[in-house]
């Protein structure tokens, strides 16, 4: 057992300064998952290439982020996460510049892979540098604005995507991080301060990361790709890792931290809550486009909407979890996404734009309550030294929410669809098939969230010397 590191005591002011240039981390990160969709068209057309080789420009970048968040989240409890998060930075907008200079297809591809490699660096240990810097009293708050920040980073990402193809090209869509990067980089390096790193010697677990790449890497790649056979390597590869991990005494994941079932749980419902945020940023512009007739743009701004509630939502239930507790804003959010799901659910093509809002902003504010409390709950929940793993899980559970998601939402949508639809292809189908798949799906998202909500809710027996948060 590694002793207990202090608390950093920093000034208010610089608390600020470490907010902005953690949270300009975080935007970019978010910004770039979504920005980049829209540019597929053009990049087939602007490069001379195909759609399928376009989509490796998207999977090279969320594969390398997906399989190395454990790994490096963990050499940040080691060596410290202020230099891994700055070389994150730097190598972010480095490989954004060269993005935006590729001369085709291929070297985007690879530029696009060290962006995944920045990435990992930002999302994995942003919320760990936070936790370390703010005391456990304000740690709601300041988690909860990282998350506003994230979740303006989503919301934007398709707008500020499509806006930028059209006034100046596919390039500018990378290129915008570059000064972003620069002032980030220059804020972290001169507020952030370093970490107070333990006094006994820790090693890196070379094979745990090794089995955690093929693992994470086939399970990313055989739910998008659909192969059974990757996910078939991703579950004996999961066996291996925690046979291994069992064995050494200085694992790259300790798995007695699961013993804390508040830690777990909090894990488990923020995968379930990605599996549907993910599934139905998918399926609501089938309705949109396909029953509604929206342009794109007004598709745009409409699917912004509950990202954009949810970050304005965000600092002010973490504000409330510093005071009331986790549990509670978190179940209160979760309620929320079910009524906004279930009023979803009852969408036809007599919808009106108001009728539309209504569930949605709903729908953003119980995600605004609920990712800022659990967030700070699975930051809690682990010694300071042990800051940077937990970090990496909740990041984590997160990207293979939104892996699952994709895969699992998008096959129930287009199943229901097609039953009225009479086999005819989802991109195809009429307005009534549609409509059937919409209806069904949004109820099995409520059903999903209800289950979150009971695991979020039951209280689990506390383990003796085993940390529990509020």
């Amino acid at each position: 057992m590694l002793p207990t590191k202090p608390q950093i005591i920093i000034s208010d002011w610089q608390k600020l300064w470490v907010l902005l240039g953690i949270g300009l981390g975080s935007f970019m990160s978010a910004l770039d998952m979504g920005i980049i969709n829209v540019t597929l068209p053009t990049l087939v057309e602007s490069l001379h290439t195909t759609f399928l080789q376009a989509q490796w420009a998207v999977l090279s970048y969320v594969l390398v982020s997906s399989s190395l968040v454990l790994a490096v989240t963990r050499l940040g409890d080691m060596w410290g996460k202020k230099y891994l998060y700055l070389g994150g930075l730097v190598l972010f907008t480095l490989s954004s510049l060269l993005c935006g200079l590729a001369p085709n297809i291929y070297w985007l591809i690879g530029f696009r892979t060290l962006q995944g490699i920045g990435s990992v660096l930002l999302s994995g240990l942003g919320l760990a540098i936070i936790t370390e810097v703010f005391p456990a009293a304000e740690r709601g708050r300041s988690v909860g604005i990282i998350g506003s920040v994230a979740s303006l980073g989503v919301a934007l990402g398709p707008s500020v995507g499509g806006l930028l193809l059209g006034l100046a090209g596919w390039r500018s869509v990378f290129l915008i991080n570059v000064p972003l990067g620069i002032v980030a980089t220059v804020l972290v390096a001169r507020e952030v301060p370093p970490s107070v790193l333990a006094t006994v010697k820790q090693r890196f677990d070379p094979v745990g990361a090794v089995l955690t790449l093929i693992t994470l890497g086939s399970f990313a790649l055989g739910m998008t790709q659909g192969l059974l056979s990757l996910l078939a390597i991703a579950l004996l590869g999961l066996v291996c890792f925690l046979l291994v991990e069992l064995r050494l005494e200085q694992p790259l994941l300790e798995l007695h931290l699961f013993a804390n079932f508040r830690l777990s749980m909090s894990l488990l419902s923020n995968l379930l809550v990605y599996i549907v945020l993910s599934g139905l940023l998918l399926v609501t512009p089938f309705f949109l486009e396909r029953v509604k007739e929206y342009s794109t743009a007004e598709v745009g701004i409409l699917l912004a909407l509950p990202s954009i509630t949810s970050g304005f939502v965000a600092p002010i239930s973490g504000t409330l979890s510093d005071r009331f507790g986790s549990r509670l804003m978190g179940l209160i959010g979760l309620g929320l996404m079910i009524s906004g799901c279930l009023a979803i659910s009852s969408f036809n093509t007599q919808l009106t734009v108001l009728g539309y809002m209504l569930p949605y902003l709903i729908y953003g504010l119980g995600f605004g309550f609920f990712r800022s409390p659990n967030d700070s709950t699975v930051m809690g929940a682990v010694p300071r030294e042990r800051l940077g793993i937990a970090s990496g899980l909740l990041s984590l559970s997160r990207t293979c929410g939104v892996t699952m998601g994709i895969s699992v939402i998008g096959a129930v949508f287009a199943a229901l669809s097609s039953r009225v639809a009479r086999g005819i292809d989802i991109t195809h189908a009429p307005p009534e098939a549609i409509v059937a798949g919409f209806q069904g799906t949004f109820r099995l998202a409520a059903l999903i969230l209800a289950v979150a909500a009971v695991v979020s809710a039951f209280r689990f027996p506390q383990i003796k010397g085993v940390k529990y948060d509020k």
